[in-house]
């Protein structure tokens, strides 16, 4: 595994570690301005501000847990992508039932002129994998 790859998986066990904590400065740094997340059934998010905005709006609502299982990380010179099996699990701070999502994530990355990986574009298609009774 060469220097590029380690430090891309690298990016994705600290976003993971960061949303656990709830390290929103840490996961910002992880970023582009510029990044987009898609996800089935919801518009684009643009932009880190946007994503800010969310985060802040679920503080002391919702705490996420989750694994990232990393399937494949390619590095072409200043962009990469990697895919990962994503399983999250979002707990409620007002007592209801936990809710799993589970599935996979396709992640553009782009190096910086700095030498950071940061995250572009992120697709997300994760599912509820436990659904309440009705």
């Amino acid at each position: 595994m060469d220097r590029d790859e380690e430090m891309i998986r690298s990016l994705v066990q600290t976003w993971m570690d960061a949303t656990l904590t709830g390290d929103l400065p840490r996961v910002l740094e992880l970023m582009d301005d510029d990044v987009v997340f898609i996800g089935a059934g919801r518009p684009p998010m643009r932009g880190k501000e946007a994503f800010a905005a969310q985060s802040r709006a679920m503080e002391g609502k919702v705490r996420f847990e989750g694994k990232a299982d990393i399937q494949e990380v390619r590095v072409f010179g200043d962009w990469a992508y990697s895919w990962v099996q994503l399983r999250v699990t979002a707990h409620s701070q007002d007592g209801s039932a936990p809710r799993t999502m589970a599935g996979p994530a396709m992640s553009i990355l782009r190096r910086t002129p700095q030498g950071r990986w940061v995250m572009f574009r992120d697709a997300n298609m994760v599912t509820p994998v436990d659904r309440p009774p009705a």
